[in-house]
Protein backbone atom coordinates (compact mmCIF):
# COMPACT_ATOMS: atom_id res chain seq x y z
CA UNK A 1 0.00 0.00 0.00
CA UNK A 2 2.52 2.75 0.97
CA UNK A 3 4.78 2.38 -2.26
CA UNK A 4 1.45 2.53 -4.52
CA UNK A 5 0.57 5.81 -2.58
CA UNK A 6 4.08 7.12 -2.72
CA UNK A 7 3.70 8.14 -6.36
CA UNK A 8 0.70 9.57 -5.93
CA UNK A 9 2.25 11.70 -3.18
CA UNK A 10 5.06 13.09 -5.40
CA UNK A 11 2.56 13.60 -8.58
CA UNK A 12 -0.07 16.18 -5.98
CA UNK A 13 3.17 17.74 -4.94
CA UNK A 14 4.24 18.30 -8.45
CA UNK A 15 0.71 19.84 -9.49
CA UNK A 16 0.78 22.15 -6.43
CA UNK A 17 4.49 23.30 -7.38
CA UNK A 18 3.44 24.01 -10.80
CA UNK A 19 0.35 26.05 -9.48
CA UNK A 20 2.59 28.01 -7.11
CA UNK A 21 4.76 28.88 -10.29
CA UNK A 22 1.66 29.85 -12.25
CA UNK A 23 0.52 32.18 -8.66
CA UNK A 24 3.93 33.94 -8.86
CA UNK A 25 3.57 34.77 -12.32
CA UNK A 26 -0.05 36.33 -11.74
CA UNK A 27 1.32 38.08 -9.02
CA UNK A 28 3.93 39.75 -11.07
CA UNK A 29 1.57 41.10 -12.70
CA UNK A 30 0.07 43.20 -10.02
CA UNK A 31 3.49 43.85 -7.86
CA UNK A 32 6.11 45.31 -10.69
CA UNK A 33 9.82 44.38 -10.15
CA UNK A 34 9.34 42.68 -6.61
CA UNK A 35 9.70 39.21 -7.89
CA UNK A 36 12.28 38.24 -5.65
CA UNK A 37 10.32 39.58 -2.56
CA UNK A 38 7.03 37.60 -3.57
CA UNK A 39 9.45 34.50 -3.47
CA UNK A 40 10.41 35.17 -0.23
CA UNK A 41 6.98 36.10 1.48
CA UNK A 42 5.89 32.60 -0.49
CA UNK A 43 9.11 30.98 1.33
CA UNK A 44 7.99 32.26 4.64
CA UNK A 45 4.37 30.93 4.53
CA UNK A 46 5.66 27.72 2.96
CA UNK A 47 7.96 27.14 6.11
CA UNK A 48 4.50 28.03 8.51
CA UNK A 49 6.46 30.94 9.64
CA UNK A 50 5.39 34.83 9.98
CA UNK A 51 6.44 37.52 7.95
CA UNK A 52 7.53 41.33 9.07
CA UNK A 53 7.61 44.34 5.95
CA UNK A 54 9.53 46.98 6.98
CA UNK A 55 9.58 50.12 4.66
CA UNK A 56 7.94 53.65 3.79
CA UNK A 57 4.56 54.02 3.78
CA UNK A 58 3.24 53.55 0.04
CA UNK A 59 5.68 51.00 -1.66
CA UNK A 60 2.85 47.70 -1.44
CA UNK A 61 3.22 46.37 1.60
CA UNK A 62 -0.69 45.70 2.07
CA UNK A 63 -1.35 45.32 -1.65
CA UNK A 64 1.28 42.45 -1.30
CA UNK A 65 -0.78 40.82 1.85
CA UNK A 66 -3.97 41.36 -0.16
CA UNK A 67 -2.34 39.88 -2.92
CA UNK A 68 -1.40 36.72 -1.44
CA UNK A 69 -4.65 36.11 0.37
CA UNK A 70 -6.70 36.08 -2.89
CA UNK A 71 -3.96 33.99 -4.69
CA UNK A 72 -4.08 31.17 -2.20
CA UNK A 73 -8.02 31.70 -1.01
CA UNK A 74 -7.74 32.31 2.61
CA UNK A 75 -9.86 34.13 4.85
CA UNK A 76 -8.63 37.68 5.42
CA UNK A 77 -8.55 40.01 7.62
CA UNK A 78 -6.40 43.27 8.11
CA UNK A 79 -6.31 45.50 11.95
CA UNK A 80 -5.51 49.08 10.91
CA UNK A 81 -2.88 49.29 14.65
CA UNK A 82 -2.67 52.91 16.40
CA UNK A 83 -2.22 53.60 19.87
CA UNK A 84 -5.71 53.27 21.25
CA UNK A 85 -6.29 49.51 19.96
CA UNK A 86 -7.51 46.90 22.65
CA UNK A 87 -6.31 43.47 22.86
CA UNK A 88 -9.85 42.67 22.80
CA UNK A 89 -10.20 44.62 19.22
CA UNK A 90 -8.30 41.79 17.77
CA UNK A 91 -8.52 38.65 19.68
CA UNK A 92 -12.30 39.10 20.65
CA UNK A 93 -14.11 39.35 23.80
CA UNK A 94 -16.93 37.84 26.21
CA UNK A 95 -20.00 40.07 25.76
CA UNK A 96 -22.95 39.53 28.78
CA UNK A 97 -26.60 38.85 26.74
CA UNK A 98 -29.33 40.47 28.55
CA UNK A 99 -31.63 37.99 26.46
CA UNK A 100 -29.89 34.57 27.50
CA UNK A 101 -28.29 35.91 30.49
CA UNK A 102 -25.17 34.16 29.36
CA UNK A 103 -21.31 35.47 28.15
CA UNK A 104 -21.06 35.26 24.24
CA UNK A 105 -17.78 34.61 22.63
CA UNK A 106 -17.62 37.07 20.30
CA UNK A 107 -14.59 35.91 18.22
CA UNK A 108 -11.95 39.38 16.70
CA UNK A 109 -10.17 39.28 13.62
CA UNK A 110 -7.11 37.00 14.98
CA UNK A 111 -10.03 34.05 14.07
CA UNK A 112 -8.78 34.43 10.19
CA UNK A 113 -5.80 32.63 8.09
CA UNK A 114 -4.18 35.77 7.12
CA UNK A 115 -3.72 38.56 9.29
CA UNK A 116 -2.23 41.80 7.99
CA UNK A 117 -1.39 43.57 11.50
CA UNK A 118 -0.81 46.86 9.62
CA UNK A 119 1.78 49.12 11.34
CA UNK A 120 1.87 47.37 13.73
CA UNK A 121 4.35 49.70 15.89
CA UNK A 122 1.70 52.50 16.43
CA UNK A 123 0.16 50.45 18.81
CA UNK A 124 1.65 50.01 22.25
CA UNK A 125 3.08 46.89 23.94
CA UNK A 126 0.43 45.45 25.86
CA UNK A 127 -1.44 45.62 22.50
CA UNK A 128 1.32 44.22 20.50
CA UNK A 129 1.56 41.18 23.21
CA UNK A 130 -1.73 40.28 21.95
CA UNK A 131 -0.38 38.83 18.87
CA UNK A 132 2.57 36.92 20.27
CA UNK A 133 0.49 33.36 21.57
CA UNK A 134 -1.65 33.78 18.28
CA UNK A 135 1.62 33.17 16.41
CA UNK A 136 3.90 31.33 18.59
CA UNK A 137 1.02 28.69 19.93
CA UNK A 138 -1.98 28.94 16.94
CA UNK A 139 -4.08 29.69 19.62
CA UNK A 140 -5.57 32.43 22.19
CA UNK A 141 -6.67 32.18 25.46
CA UNK A 142 -9.75 34.52 26.25
CA UNK A 143 -11.63 34.70 29.04
CA UNK A 144 -9.22 31.34 30.86
CA UNK A 145 -10.83 29.82 27.66
CA UNK A 146 -8.07 28.27 24.80
CA UNK A 147 -9.17 28.52 21.80
CA UNK A 148 -7.78 27.25 18.32
CA UNK A 149 -7.14 29.38 15.43
CA UNK A 150 -7.71 28.29 11.63
CA UNK A 151 -5.44 26.62 9.81
CA UNK A 152 -3.06 27.72 7.73
CA UNK A 153 -2.53 30.81 10.18
CA UNK A 154 -0.12 33.68 8.78
CA UNK A 155 0.32 36.94 10.19
CA UNK A 156 2.06 39.57 8.17
CA UNK A 157 2.61 42.49 9.66
CA UNK A 158 4.03 45.85 8.12
CA UNK A 159 5.69 48.52 10.26
CA UNK A 160 7.04 51.76 9.48
CA UNK A 161 10.77 52.92 9.82
CA UNK A 162 11.28 53.86 13.96
CA UNK A 163 12.41 57.48 12.98
CA UNK A 164 8.50 57.92 12.26
CA UNK A 165 6.53 59.81 15.31
CA UNK A 166 4.00 57.58 16.79
CA UNK A 167 5.97 54.77 16.82
CA UNK A 168 6.29 51.85 19.51
CA UNK A 169 9.86 49.69 18.63
CA UNK A 170 8.81 45.61 18.61
CA UNK A 171 10.65 43.84 21.25
CA UNK A 172 13.48 41.13 20.93
CA UNK A 173 10.91 38.83 22.24
CA UNK A 174 8.10 39.78 19.44
CA UNK A 175 10.52 40.20 16.61
CA UNK A 176 11.63 36.68 16.88
CA UNK A 177 8.10 35.14 16.30
CA UNK A 178 8.76 36.51 13.30
CA UNK A 179 10.83 34.17 10.80
CA UNK A 180 11.51 36.89 7.90
CA UNK A 181 11.80 40.25 7.62
CA UNK A 182 12.16 41.72 4.58
CA UNK A 183 11.21 45.53 2.78
CA UNK A 184 9.93 46.44 -0.30
CA UNK A 185 11.87 48.92 -1.60
CA UNK A 186 10.84 51.32 -4.25
CA UNK A 187 10.31 50.06 -7.56
CA UNK A 188 12.83 50.32 -10.44
CA UNK A 189 12.45 52.75 -13.13
CA UNK A 190 10.77 50.30 -15.82
CA UNK A 191 8.37 49.03 -13.24
CA UNK A 192 7.45 52.24 -11.58
CA UNK A 193 6.67 53.40 -15.64
CA UNK A 194 4.56 50.59 -16.09
CA UNK A 195 3.15 51.26 -12.41
CA UNK A 196 2.13 55.01 -13.11
CA UNK A 197 0.80 54.10 -16.94
CA UNK A 198 -1.45 51.17 -15.61
CA UNK A 199 -4.49 50.70 -13.90
CA UNK A 200 -5.14 50.88 -9.91
CA UNK A 201 -3.77 48.02 -8.11
CA UNK A 202 -6.95 47.74 -6.08
CA UNK A 203 -8.97 47.07 -9.16
CA UNK A 204 -6.60 44.72 -10.25
CA UNK A 205 -6.66 42.67 -7.00
CA UNK A 206 -10.76 42.64 -7.27
CA UNK A 207 -10.08 40.56 -10.79
CA UNK A 208 -7.82 38.03 -9.06
CA UNK A 209 -8.65 34.42 -8.57
CA UNK A 210 -7.22 31.80 -6.27
CA UNK A 211 -4.23 30.17 -8.17
CA UNK A 212 -3.49 27.75 -4.99
CA UNK A 213 -6.12 26.08 -2.68
CA UNK A 214 -5.90 26.28 1.10
CA UNK A 215 -5.30 22.06 0.45
CA UNK A 216 -2.61 22.34 -2.26
CA UNK A 217 -0.91 25.32 0.58
CA UNK A 218 -0.79 22.68 3.40
CA UNK A 219 0.44 19.92 1.25
CA UNK A 220 3.53 21.95 0.00
CA UNK A 221 3.81 22.88 4.21
CA UNK A 222 4.29 19.35 4.67
CA UNK A 223 6.66 18.64 2.45
CA UNK A 224 9.32 21.15 3.47
CA UNK A 225 10.55 19.22 6.73
CA UNK A 226 11.46 16.33 4.01
CA UNK A 227 13.46 18.20 1.84
CA UNK A 228 16.90 16.46 2.96
CA UNK A 229 19.25 18.72 4.88
CA UNK A 230 22.35 17.24 4.45
CA UNK A 231 25.25 16.78 7.97
CA UNK A 232 27.16 19.26 5.90
CA UNK A 233 24.48 21.72 5.49
CA UNK A 234 23.82 21.44 9.15
CA UNK A 235 27.25 22.34 9.65
CA UNK A 236 27.26 25.62 7.58
CA UNK A 237 24.18 26.89 9.65
CA UNK A 238 25.96 25.98 12.90
CA UNK A 239 29.25 27.41 11.65
CA UNK A 240 26.58 31.12 10.58
CA UNK A 241 25.00 30.59 14.22
CA UNK A 242 28.52 30.05 15.83
CA UNK A 243 30.23 33.19 13.65
CA UNK A 244 27.20 36.05 15.30
CA UNK A 245 27.63 34.64 18.36
CA UNK A 246 31.45 35.20 18.80
CA UNK A 247 32.07 38.49 16.39
CA UNK A 248 32.05 41.56 18.38
CA UNK A 249 29.98 43.60 15.95
CA UNK A 250 26.75 42.00 17.56
CA UNK A 251 25.26 42.43 21.25
CA UNK A 252 24.73 38.92 21.25
CA UNK A 253 24.29 36.17 18.56
CA UNK A 254 21.75 34.05 16.88
CA UNK A 255 19.59 31.76 18.76
CA UNK A 256 18.35 28.09 18.20
CA UNK A 257 15.29 28.59 17.31
CA UNK A 258 16.97 31.08 15.08
CA UNK A 259 19.22 28.48 13.50
CA UNK A 260 15.64 26.32 13.07
CA UNK A 261 13.82 29.24 11.05
CA UNK A 262 16.85 29.27 9.12
CA UNK A 263 16.82 25.61 8.21
CA UNK A 264 13.07 25.75 7.89
CA UNK A 265 13.41 28.85 5.54
CA UNK A 266 16.30 27.04 2.85
CA UNK A 267 14.39 24.02 2.81
CA UNK A 268 11.04 26.01 1.57
CA UNK A 269 13.37 27.71 -0.72
CA UNK A 270 14.98 24.98 -2.05
CA UNK A 271 11.26 23.67 -1.99
CA UNK A 272 10.06 26.59 -4.13
CA UNK A 273 13.06 26.49 -6.74
CA UNK A 274 12.30 22.41 -7.36
CA UNK A 275 14.89 20.82 -5.16
CA UNK A 276 14.24 17.99 -3.28
CA UNK A 277 17.62 18.77 -1.41
CA UNK A 278 18.88 22.51 0.46
CA UNK A 279 22.12 23.67 -1.12
CA UNK A 280 24.48 26.37 0.11
CA UNK A 281 23.01 28.27 -2.07
CA UNK A 282 19.27 28.07 -0.38
CA UNK A 283 20.70 29.16 3.22
CA UNK A 284 22.46 32.53 1.63
CA UNK A 285 19.26 33.38 -0.18
CA UNK A 286 17.21 33.76 3.21
CA UNK A 287 20.03 34.08 5.45
CA UNK A 288 19.67 38.20 5.81
CA UNK A 289 15.93 38.29 5.50
CA UNK A 290 16.17 35.27 8.86
CA UNK A 291 18.76 36.96 10.83
CA UNK A 292 18.58 40.73 10.51
CA UNK A 293 16.04 41.33 12.89
CA UNK A 294 17.00 39.18 15.17
CA UNK A 295 20.34 40.87 15.47
CA UNK A 296 21.70 44.55 17.20
CA UNK A 297 25.17 46.10 16.12
CA UNK A 298 26.87 46.48 19.35
CA UNK A 299 29.77 49.05 20.44
CA UNK A 300 31.50 51.20 16.72
CA UNK A 301 29.54 48.80 14.56
CA UNK A 302 25.83 50.00 15.79
CA UNK A 303 25.22 52.63 13.10
CA UNK A 304 26.33 50.10 9.98
CA UNK A 305 23.06 48.66 8.47
CA UNK A 306 22.61 45.27 9.72
CA UNK A 307 21.66 43.97 6.83
CA UNK A 308 25.23 44.73 4.32
CA UNK A 309 27.09 43.41 7.77
CA UNK A 310 25.18 39.99 7.16
CA UNK A 311 25.55 39.70 3.62
CA UNK A 312 29.08 40.31 4.12
CA UNK A 313 29.73 37.81 6.60
CA UNK A 314 28.65 34.99 4.40
CA UNK A 315 31.49 35.94 2.62
CA UNK A 316 33.69 35.25 5.41
CA UNK A 317 31.75 32.11 6.57
CA UNK A 318 33.49 29.27 4.64
CA UNK A 319 31.37 26.03 3.15
CA UNK A 320 32.13 23.03 4.67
Amino acid sequence: MREATAPLDADRLAVQRKALHGLIDQANQVILGKDHQLRLALTCLMARGHLLIEDLPGVGKTTLAHLLAQLLGLGFQRVQFTSDLLPADIVGAAVYERETGRFTFHPGPIFSQLILADEVNRATPKTQSALLEAMEERQVTVEGETRDLPQPFFVIATQNPGTQIGTFPLPESQLDRFLMRLEMGYPDRRAEHELLRGRDRRELLRGIEPALTPDGLALLQSAVPNVNASDALIDYIQALLDFTRRNEAFRQGLSPRAGLALLRGAQAWALLHGRSAVLPEDVQAVFVNVAAHRLEPAGEHAGAAMENRLAAMLEEVAIP
